[in-house]
């Protein structure tokens, strides 16, 4: 291959990388690049890793050009799908605390997602009836036999004791004394 060939060839690269360089910087933005740059200016200001911070919102740009974020998700049909999930019982007070309260319920939200989760607390009042009379129960019969009394000799009178006398108290010699180096 003469030197000419060879300045062609390389004179033909350089002009495509130029011409595909400016094709790029003319196409219109990406469907998802402004939500990207808010998302990428909220990294480092969160209680999230950046690095996690920047993936994710990277795989969530990656995902709205495949068209796969066209709308916010309907939190409360995901909620509600959940309370399907639970016993037949269950599921009004499910709903109740997830729609925020119905009837006599009171509800109360308190957490965070970033905190580890949102905790729903719902109150809900019942009254109860009042108990019937209850006849006293009879007491239950003993299973311990009643202790058993044996004849017993009688005792002797006791004798007079003589009064105590009074002790005489014990001379105190003083301790001897040692000498302390």
């Amino acid at each position: 291959m003469n030197s000419t060939t060879r300045s062609m060839i390389a004179a033909l690269i350089a002009v495509g990388g130029i011409a595909a360089a400016t094709s790029a910087s003319a196409q219109q933005p990406r469907r998802g690049d402004s939500t990207y740059q808010q998302e990428l200016s909220v990294c480092g200001r969160n209680q999230q890793d950046r690095a996690a911070c920047i993936r994710e919102a990277g795989a969530a740009r990656l995902e709205a050009a495949r068209g796969g974020l066209t709308s916010a998700p309907d939190y409360r049909r995901n909620a509600l799908a959940r309370c399907s999930l639970q016993p037949p019982a269950d599921r009004a007070d499910c709903e109740a605390r997830v729609l925020g309260g119905s009837g006599n319920a009171s509800g109360n939200v308190d957490g965070s997602v970033m905190g580890g989760g949102v905790i729903r607390e719902s109150v809900t009042t019942v009254v109860m009836p009042a108990p019937a009379a209850m006849p006293a129960p009879e007491p239950a019969p003993s299973r311990v036999p009643p202790p058993v009394m044996a004849p017993t000799a009688p005792m002797a009178p006791m004798q007079q004791m003589a009064p105590m006398q009074p002790m005489a108290p014990a001379p105190m010699e003083p301790a001897p004394m040692t000498p302390v180096r």
